[in-house]
């Protein structure tokens, strides 16, 4: 338990001083047919009935019987009979807040119900006793009525405040996962760009170096290629990294999409792979006519960047006489991007890196599927379903 505060002290001290003035002013003016005189004994007593209130906060239900003992106690001896109710009451209340009534409740009924025998017993009729008797029912009731209100207040701002904490760890656990997922969509973006750069400069500098001497103008073509790539790469990096800054919008980062894919297979069939590209629009598109919608914006960036990863990954692994094909199958309701090729087959080089699992994860961002092994006639085969969406021009 935590320890009491001064303040917590200082208000238990006060309500018990309170009791304690009600105690003595009720045995100071009580009197009773038969009693005997008060004694010290008797103002004794009344701060045995005020001093429990201390415990009020820890152990309400103590409380409450050790004021019914002290009040027992002083009704056995005999001393001038007052109601006892009055000093029940805050008892009472407090075992309510601590959610404890009907445990407290034998102690007034027991009390109240003494009372009212002793009081028939000394010839007084049942009607005047119930009459006598009904504004300390009233008291006890009101005491438990009021601290089980307050518990229950208390109750309902404890679970707002929880709530409201909820709310919040939530929210910072959306932010926290926003953030991994942005830093996780650029780890991808560089890594995609980086990788087709630097295998796609790697390729065509060994052929500049190659023929260099006897063939230059082929060496100066592969070196074109090179500084072509170099800038392209240039420019997605500077446009990534200013996203990962916050100087540059989203949108305009994905807005390499499909439409860029004669640049990127010229970059590649400079480096010597022999590729293909074949597009199978829909049945039907919105004009009747076999031609189709664009996809949206990040499904047309996510299957720009799966293409050049598969193409990087061929040039690096498939062999040198290797020849690719890219075929892309626009349907009412998915995109189908899929790169194949005819090389040398799945190898263990080609989960070596990020580029499968970059690829993979793009497709599950969108809610799409994605699949990479080996192809019915050997060599290696990606195949991505990527959801439509919406057109392009949709925000």
């Amino acid at each position: 338990m935590k320890p009491l505060g001064r303040r917590s002290w200082l208000v238990d001290g006060a309500v018990a001083c309170a009791v304690l003035v009600v105690a003595e002013i009720a045995i100071a003016t009580g009197h009773e047919t038969g009693a005997i005189q008060r004694s010290w004994l008797a103002y004794l007593l009344g701060v045995a009935m005020a001093a429990p209130v201390l415990l009020r906060r820890r152990h309400p239900l103590l409380e409450v019987y050790a004021v019914g003992v002290a009040l027992l106690i002083f009704y056995s001896i005999g001393f001038p009979g007052f109601p006892p109710a009055v000093v029940l009451a805050v008892p009472l209340f407090d075992a309510a807040r601590g959610g404890r009534p009907w445990h407290a409740l034998p102690v007034p009924v027991l009390l109240m119900a003494a009372g009212m025998v002793v009081a028939i017993g000394n010839g007084m009729r049942p009607l005047v006793v119930v009459d006598q008797f009904l504004p300390q029912f009233g008291l006890v009731a009101v005491a438990l009525l009021l601290g089980a209100l307050i518990r229950s207040r208390q109750a309902y701002a404890e679970q707002t405040r929880q709530r409201v904490q909820a709310i919040a760890q939530a929210r910072e656990r959306e932010a926290e996962r926003r953030m991994v997922e942005e830093r996780l969509r650029i780890a991808r973006e560089l890594h995609d760009t980086v990788a087709h750069a630097i295998t796609t400069i790697t390729v065509q500098s060994g052929t500049a170096l190659y023929l260099m001497d006897d063939h230059s103008e082929q060496a100066r073509e592969a070196l074109t290629a090179i500084r072509n790539t170099s800038k392209d790469v240039l420019g997605e990096m500077r446009t990534t990294l200013g996203a990962l800054r916050g100087t540059a919008d989203r949108a305009e980062e994905e807005r390499r999409g499909l439409d860029h894919l004669p640049a990127l297979l010229a970059a590649v069939r400079a480096a010597g792979l022999q590729v293909e590209l074949r597009c199978v629009p829909a049945a039907t598109g919105s004009a009747g006519n076999g031609e189709h919608d664009p996809p949206a914006v990040r499904v047309d960036h996510a299957a720009y960047r799966i293409v050049q990863e598969s193409l990087t990954n061929v040039l690096r692994h498939a062999g040198p006489a290797a020849r690719a094909e890219v075929c892309l199958q626009y349907g009412a309701d998915a995109v189908t991007v899929e790169i194949r090729d005819d090389g040398v087959g799945p190898r263990r080089q080609r989960d070596a890196g990020h580029g499968l699992a970059g690829m993979a994860e793009r497709v599950e961002a969108l809610g799409g599927r994605f699949e990479a092994g080996a192809g019915p006639d050997g060599g290696y085969r990606v195949t991505a379903v990527l959801p439509a969406g919406p057109k392009s021009g949709t925000p």
